[in-house]
């Protein structure tokens, strides 16, 4: 169904291969020198980025060509060590032959698979049905996990359903303020950063809540620096003005809330002077930016990793969400909640399957009508689906262990780098009796793998995505893949066959599209009316599309919201505090973030000549490095209860004196993160552990 026409004079409208914003381009395939060429052109119709993107974006195509590309199916020779080239067809038959040896000798559970946030919607729903039809193994999660998973946890308990943005990102310029909590637009979607500026020329303005001063600080118009992990009580702080000021809708709360009573008895006790304390953000600074908020009737919220990655983070979102349901924003116009997604497809990426709990549409596997339904559109019997595995850290923990898998089939992800307490991790893939990786190059993962399959990349495959408003896109291919590498849908149909899979699966990416929304009808996630030739009409179709005569949602919350009394639920939290604390030993608040030129585990962009690689730093305040003895540019350690990291010190002003800051792009950040995780939404405590820091002899 898919076609398929490229050459000199063919220009093919696309998307961006990284972050969330899924910027729209153009790919011109040409020859040079006698060589195939791949251009990067403006697509300027597409409204998310009007032909802008950021340095990544337009360097996206330095892969093609490159000698670090995978083209041929690598095993390891149990032996000697050495990964040797194998068939494709060796390839997959040996991992088919072990795993049915292993699920023989350990069960279905004996097999997990770990996913990732930059998989199309088609990959990530054939991967869930794979697991659970082919493999009919509940160990399944992927790193989405650990990118919004805490907001769409608090999203779904207040709202009644996770999107994370439920507005378009253009209504930012409409907005008369902008709260930004722990985001770095500017560097982490730079293109996004438009809204802003336009907001400001509009007369609005931008408030940015971060422990540093980043680009995205530099122009806003106030900002913020609290103690990492303190958000929470800051918009706990926020609440108590608001209520105590009298500035409540109490219309709006009354007639489209439930649980404020409560919510405002348990906030009483956060008067500004106690959240100075636990913050470090003066009461005044706190009372200034409270008449800010009720100043003004269109504010916007939007949350990023900086609030979420935390063991408290889908408290801190909800924290953010009452404060917003008290004013009345979500539904109002050019107002409200949103949460800056970060993957590629973390929205859509956890919508269809992968997820360790969810079925496709947003559906859940213990709801029995759900399975009834995904079931039916499978052609299996439902009693036949398992039932939830373990959360994204929890899987890799238990690997290799007594009660936990004992093979990984990894699909796009480079969990060596980007997995809390890595070492911790690279210990449990090490246990394992069998590690498979699809991956386009040699990550730091790959390099551990028993069987590594080399896989398409955005330019040579067709298929869907759904970035941060819900809008789902679709990226056109625009050249053939190597001669040798195949699709991560042509790896799971491979492996259904070999195992002898009671249905079959199709490696056609739109008839997969078409079977996806078929089995997502019905639920909160629908995609029933959206069909690639739509998608192309209308620049992207906002879910949910219940058929095709529905136009799409842009707007969510106008009128009611996903609970079914169509009011929204307010929830009462508290503070706990970070973890880790810092003590003596430790003393330091170690937060970890990304950097403009490189992009999450660096396995694509350290690999682009054109992108400045200058590898991991540790940035500091001059007091701490004047009270440790350290010059900008100076080698130092960092350490945590977990690792150490040698890196040079960049020394600014633009910091908290008490925190350090290291971008975790480079294998090492992440063997000092802290793995504690959310009682919700099971993600890890990313962005703040307690550290030491020490200038190297």
């Amino acid at each position: 169904m898919t076609t398929l026409s490229t050459g000199p004079d063919t220009t093919v409208n696309t998307h961006c291969p990284y972050c969330s914003l899924q910027c729209g381009m153009k790919l011109q395939p040409g020859r040079a020198a006698g060589r195939p060429t791949l251009e990067v052109l403006p697509w300027a119709e597409f409204p998310v980025n009007e032909g802008g993107l950021c340095r990544k974006g337009w360097t996206s195509t330095g892969l093609r060509g490159s000698r670090e590309r995978l083209t041929t199916p690598l095993v390891r020779d149990r032996e000697t060590g050495a990964l040797a080239a194998a068939t494709w067809d060796e390839a997959l038959d040996l991992v088919a032959g072990r795993i049915a040896g292993i699920q023989d000798e350990h069960g279905k559970d004996g097999v997990a698979i770990f996913g990732g946030g930059g998989l199309t919607n088609e990959k990530a729903y054939q991967l869930g049905k794979f697991a659970r039809v082919a493999l009919g193994t509940s160990q399944i999660d992927y790193n989405g996990r650990w990118c919004m998973s805490s907001a769409a946890s608090a999203g779904t308990r207040t709202f009644g359903v996770d999107r994370g943005l439920p507005f378009p990102l253009a209504d930012v310029e409409q907005a008369d303020l902008v709260l930004l909590v722990g985001s770095n637009m500017a560097e982490t979607m730079p293109p996004a950063a438009r809204h802003l500026d336009r907001c400001r020329d509009n007369g609005g303005k931008v408030v940015v809540i971060d422990p540093r001063v980043t680009s995205t600080a530099e122009r806003a118009d106030v900002v913020v620096q609290p103690v990492p992990g303190t958000d929470l009580v800051l918009a706990l702080g926020l609440l108590h003005l608001v209520i105590a000021g009298g500035h409540v809708d109490t219309e709006y709360v009354e007639s489209r809330t439930h649980g404020f009573q409560a919510v405002a008895d348990s906030v009483a006790a956060w008067w500004p002077e106690r959240v100075e304390r636990v913050t470090g953000v003066s009461a005044d600074e706190l009372r200034a930016l409270a008449d800010l908020v009720v100043s003004t009737r269109r504010v916007m919220i939007l949350t990023a990793r900086g609030a979420e990655q935390h063991a408290t983070g889908s408290d801190t979102v909800l924290a953010w969400l009452d404060l917003a349901l008290a004013l009345g924003l979500p539904g109002r116009p050019f107002a409200g909640y949103g949460c800056l997604t970060g993957q590629g497809n973390g929205q859509g990426g956890r919508e269809h399957g992968q997820k360790n709990d969810q079925l496709p549409g947003y559906r859940m596997l213990v709801d029995p009508a759900a399975r009834e339904h995904v079931a039916g559109v499978w052609g299996v019997d439902p009693d036949s689906l398992p039932g939830p595995g373990r959360s994204a850290y929890e899987l890799l923990d238990a690997l290799g262990t007594d009660a936990g898998p004992k093979a990984l089939l990894v699909f796009g992800s480079n969990i060596v780098v980007s997995s809390p307490n890595a070492t911790h991790v690279e210990d449990r893939l090490n246990s394992l009796d069998l590690l498979v990786v699809c991956d386009i190059v040699m990550s730091e993962t790959a390099a551990m793998a028993d069987v590594v399959l080399p896989v398409t990349q955005w330019a040579e495959e067709t298929g869907t995505m759904t970035n941060l408003e819900g809008r789902v896109i679709l990226r056109r291919q625009a050249v053939a893949p190597p001669r040798g590498v195949h699709s991560d849908l042509d790896v799971i149909s491979g492996l259904a066959e070999r195992l002898k899979a009671p249905i079959t699966f199709s490696t056609d990416p739109e008839e997969v599209f078409e079977e996806l929304g078929r089995a997502s009808a019905g639920g909160k996630a629908d995609y029933a009316g959206i069909s690639y030739e739509r998608i192309d009409a209308e620049q992207g179709v906002f879910w949910p599309c219940p058929s095709p005569a529905h136009p799409g949602t842009p707007r969510m919350f106008t009128e009611r919201f996903a609970h079914p009394d169509g009011r929204a639920r307010m929830h009462v939290v508290e503070h706990r505090g970070t973890a880790e604390p810092v003590d003596a030993e430790y003393p330091l608040h170690l937060t970890t973030g990304r950097i403009l030129a490189q992009y999450q585990s660096g396995a694509q962009t350290r690999r682009i000549t054109d992108l400045p690689d200058d590898g991991a730093f540790l940035e500091m305040h001059p007091v701490l490095a004047a009270r440790l003895g350290i010059a900008d540019g100076d080698p130092v350690t960092v350490s945590t209860r977990r690792g150490r990291l040698q890196a040079p010190a960049r020394v600014v002003p633009t910091i908290r004196h008490d925190t350090v800051f290291a971008p975790f792009h480079w294998l090492g950040v992440n063997r000092l993160t802290n793995d504690a995780l959310d009682p919700a939404s099971r993600m890890p405590e990313f962005k703040v552990c307690a550290a030491a820091v020490e200038a190297q002899a």
